[in-house]
């Protein structure tokens, strides 16, 4: 048997696929695990902070990032290995490369059955379990897909504040709730008294001690919670050992006092990338 002849035909397959783009998956949104045992959560994720695509280009898909980088629990653990990275920046992929054909596939998604209320239960879409709305055109490709789905409750927890004010403020889908979190370059463009908004603590007892309002029985108080909502450092030992004592803001204050006064410490450690 000819050799080069048999491997013709897998060669004219593999660019025929090429030609027509990457393989994309039946459904974007995965489900979430939740406490909310009579609620559906499903989630959209992106690759946290900076990196490397498989093609060479660099990213950072939280442009606004401040000492939240090198305390982000989905910068370590499984969100940084195999399949599941790889799965993150995918995502990443598809809306960088090809924005209107995402919109245009998450928009027919969502009026799947499955994003479909059944009596008793609703239907949430966490956007960005990791990662941010890092442009305008893909923060505003997202307000169209709210507009196109109202059965369905979408939420985020964000650090772009300056973004969201300004595109989604004035005239916000009214199916879409969103809750600034400190640890941000933009913690200062955040209003307590009226933004909804999250810190994160050492644990437990020190979102109680400061009158927070605790995450942990139910992701969805960031849509039905309170103006203040606290969430405890996820056990995750190095992480938790950086944070120490100090909430995200405390430490973003830090950082920010330090780049005035390079003799106060910046806040926690930058950590090295560590290889997979």
């Amino acid at each position: 048997m000819n050799d080069t002849a048999s491997s013709a035909p897998v060669a004219r397959a593999e660019s025929a696929q090429e030609a027509a783009g990457p393989v994309r998956p039946r459904f974007l949104l995965l489900p979430m695990r939740s406490s909310c045992a009579t609620e559906r959560i499903y989630k959209w994720t992106l690759p946290a902070h900076e990196g490397v695509l498989p093609d060479g280009r660099h990213y950072n898909a939280c442009p606004t990032a401040g000492v939240c980088a090198d305390l982000c629990y989905a910068r370590a653990g499984h969100f940084q290995r195999g399949t599941v990275l790889a799965a993150h920046q995918r995502n990443l992929q598809y809306v960088m490369d090809d924005l209107p054909g995402w919109e245009a596939q998450m928009t027919e998604e969502l009026q799947h059955r499955r994003y479909r209320a059944a009596e008793g239960r609703s239907v949430h879409v966490r956007v960005h379990d990791a990662g941010d709305y890092w442009s305008v055109p893909y923060l505003k490709a997202w307000l169209r897909v709210f507009r196109s789905a109202p059965h369905v409750t979408f939420y985020s927890y964000t650090k772009q504040v300056a973004l969201l004010e300004r595109w989604a403020r004035p005239d916000p889908p009214a199916n879409f709730h969103w809750r600034y979190s400190y640890g941000g370059t933009q913690d200062d463009l955040i209003d307590p008294l009226r933004h909804p908004h999250a810190d994160v603590f050492p644990d437990e007892a020190a979102v109680e001690e400061a009158g927070y309002t605790s995450q942990t029985p139910s992701d969805l108080l960031a849509v039905y919670g309170p103006q203040t909502l606290g969430l405890a450092a996820n056990n995750i030992p190095h992480l938790k050992k950086a944070q120490g004592s100090r909430t995200f803001r405390a430490l973003q204050r830090a950082a920010k006092a330090s780049k005035r006064d390079p003799q106060r410490r910046n806040g926690p450690a930058p950590r090295r990338p560590q290889a997979d």
